[in-house]
């Protein structure tokens, strides 16, 4: 490897870490098109989509746990909401990985890009006012929490990608879950969801070892900054940020399911 190749593949890690911290949502969805399409761009041979997605599912886990490293004194880390929520997506995805071989490819993308929309639909709405609540005082109906992150697990292991952007609407808007406990708890669910992602990857040999370190050592500096970023910004700010690239998100699949 080249000087000139590592600094490529260390920007990719650090643009998607950076914003994975600062939002808590999982940056596959960025860093995924970027390693894709980048590296060709600068004259290296592009990857294929298994390496891809298995640089991107270990990259995911350890982006995560830099993020949730740097919340860890903040008191933003929502044990209860971690708890139900990363137990169900842990499940859902379980059942969804499993359930996956019994339906029709289109079908399955269908639904993911349904998931999408309806995520992308949720930030538009209106919020109610939960950032006034000191992060001691938050509640949640704990079924409706664990029901959610079943269905969203379940939508993500059937298609096989993270389900971030699908948990921080339904905890912002359904939940009335504060946006800075929001986007920390979501990365600690989203560290709980990747291990059996990554673990999968790397049994089954699925990741080339050299740009993935590369890629973690990169998300180890970046996430815990963009976590430091995301605590000082304005809650509006990073509510509309979370839309964008949800919205983002929605747009991609459906791209990817229409063409």
């Amino acid at each position: 490897m080249d000087i000139s190749f590592i600094a490529v593949i260390f920007l990719i890690g650090f643009i998607g870490s950076y914003i994975s911290g600062m939002l808590g949502i999982g940056g596959s969805i960025i860093k995924y098109p970027m390693l894709l399409y980048i590296p060709p761009l600068f004259g290296f041979a592009a990857f294929s989509a298994h390496e891809v997605s298995g640089i991107s599912a270990v990259q995911v886990f350890f982006a995560a746990l830099g993020g949730v490293w740097a919340y860890r004194k903040s008191g933003y880390l929502n044990k209860s909401l971690i708890l139900y929520m990363g137990i169900s997506v842990l499940a859902g995805s379980a059942l969804g990985g499993w359930g996956s071989i019994y339906m029709a490819e289109n079908s399955i993308h269908l639904l993911y890009g349904v998931l999408a929309v309806t995520a992308a639909a949720m930030m538009l709405l209106p919020k109610k006012n939960a950032e006034t609540l000191h992060k001691d005082k938050v509640v949640f109906n704990k079924w409706l929490a664990s029901f959610l992150a079943l269905v969203v697990g379940t939508g993500s292991g059937i298609v096989g990608a993270a389900g971030a952007f699908l948990l921080v609407p339904i905890m912002l808007v359904v939940l009335k879950i504060p946006t800075r406990i929001t986007i920390a708890s979501s990365l600690a669910i989203t560290l709980l969801s990747s291990i059996g992602s990554a673990a999968g990857k790397v049994a089954t040999g699925q990741v080339d070892y050299p740009p993935a370190l590369i890629m973690i050592a990169a998300s180890l500096i970046a996430a815990p900054l963009g976590a430091s970023a995301g605590s000082k910004m304005n809650t509006k700010i990073l509510q509309a940020l979370l839309a964008l690239l949800i919205l983002a998100t929605a747009v991609k699949i459906w791209m990817d399911l229409l063409l």
